[in-house]
């Protein structure tokens, strides 16, 4: 089960789950990130990047989560791709991708213990060799990470093309001569930003033991993949090659999503921020102000994070999911929705449930006309009591069996005329 899996679609219960409890909607925190977003030049992807973006995006999320912390130098994905990568291909290919991953690997460590990257007496960035090199590694272990998250696109990084093209000849030296120069390039020039923005000032004044790189959340019942904790700043990466359009409904929940998976409050998260790559632009906001945009002003945090939890556990696994398989399921799930949407208070609005001002002529039923509005929006959602049956995911139909006896005449669709 997973968090941006579940954010895909809008019909999963993780989905309805948020788009209710945050029942602004997404544009206040659009707005307020816009504002915040001052930016006068954006790096822009190289020719050779191409459809490589998500694996240099990747590489720069580690190495800038390396200058805060070595605690762990080879992502967890990583290692979990480089274990499945013996599973590859024929000839032996498996077996030698899996010897050079492990060898990436240590390569990896060695050279992060080398340069002492988290030491913030020393620049973000290293010597151009040095950080050429650094990224190569990156790059490569970003490939092994595309095992971990989608198999039927590891087939298509380079590390599988070239291993499974000529398995013998698939070292560590050849795996590195793989990423293309301006795919390096790409990455070092967002490092070379970083180390002339707000991002150097945040790393100057903490310390590597307040920051958590990867953070997981313990006891979760779904995967999650934050990128940094830095005393009490949960930070997303993002290399978008657009950042004033980066502050998407999916961006907004997956935030919150990290936010609300810290149930026992581990992490102590007091602000929420994004840093754009390309932008150098770093924004944040204190937690409140962030679920206030939001319009999770239903339920303090605590409440907020234990009805979360009830969720991940009452949907069994399945909270990201598109499709239940019989309508049993369907009507569980729904029944669980129900069971934990807010309830307005009397004399409280139902969109915000804060009290509703006195009024002087007819009593009103919304404290805002914003309320009101976003009242008929959420309702035609199925999102609010009294609206629309909320939609699920239907069970999957199962295909018929033909009979052994049948005949397959045609294929053509045939119409009157």
């Amino acid at each position: 089960m997973s968090l941006v899996d579940g954010l895909r679609s809008p019909h999963t219960p993780l989905r309805r789950f948020l788009d209710r409890e945050l029942s602004a909607g997404p544009k206040p925190l659009r707005d307020s990130y816009r504002a915040q977003h001052r930016a006068d030049h954006v790096l822009l992807p190289p020719p050779g990047v191409g459809t490589e973006a998500g694996t240099v995006g990747t590489a720069i999320d580690q190495r800038l989560r390396l200058a805060f912390t070595t605690a762990a130098p080879v992502d967890e994905a990583s290692l979990i791709g480089i274990d499945l990568s013996d599973r590859i291909g024929g000839r032996g290919a498996g077996l030698w991708m899996r010897a050079a991953g492990n060898e990436l690997a240590v390569r990896l460590t060695e050279t992060v213990r080398r340069l002492d990257l988290d030491n913030s007496t020393q620049p973000i960035d290293h010597g151009q060799d040095e950080e050429e090199g650094l990224a190569r590694i990156l790059i490569a272990a970003a490939w092994y990470q595309v095992l971990a998250r989608s198999p039927i696109g590891f087939a298509f990084t380079p590390l599988a093309k070239a291993a499974l093209k000529d398995p013998d000849a698939f070292t560590l030296t050849r795996l590195l001569e793989l990423p293309h120069h301006d795919l390096v390039a790409d990455v070092t020039n967002q490092l070379h930003a970083a180390a002339h923005g707000p991002l150097e000032a945040l790393r100057a004044r903490t310390r590597p033991e307040n920051c958590t790189g990867g953070p997981t959340f313990a006891g979760a019942q779904i995967t999650a993949d934050a990128d940094l904790v830095i005393d009490g700043l949960l930070l997303d990466f993002k290399s978008t090659r657009r950042p004033l359009a980066e502050m998407s409904q999916r961006t907004a929940w997956q935030l919150t999503g990290y936010l609300l998976l810290d149930a026992t409050d581990h992490y102590r998260i007091d602000t929420v921020g994004l840093y754009l790559t390309r932008s150098g632009t770093l924004t944040s906001w204190p937690v409140d102000d962030f679920l206030t945009l939001l319009g999770a002003c239903r339920r303090d945090l605590a409440e907020l994070r234990g009805v979360f939890g009830e969720l991940l556990a009452g949907c069994r696994g399945q909270a990201d999911a598109r499709y239940f398989a019989t309508d049993k399921e369907t009507e569980r799930v729904r029944q669980l929705l129900e069971h934990l949407a807010p309830a307005a208070e009397p004399g409280c609005c139902p969109v915000c449930t804060q009290p509703i001002p006195e009024a002087t002529r007819r009593p009103r039923k919304f404290c805002t006309t914003w309320c009101r509005n976003r009242d008929e929006v959420l309702r035609r959602r199925g999102l609010m009591p009294g609206g629309l049956h909320p939609l699920l995911p239907a069970p999957r139909t199962q295909r018929l069996d033909l009979p052994d006896d049948a005949e397959l005449v045609s294929l053509t669709i045939r119409t009157t005329r």
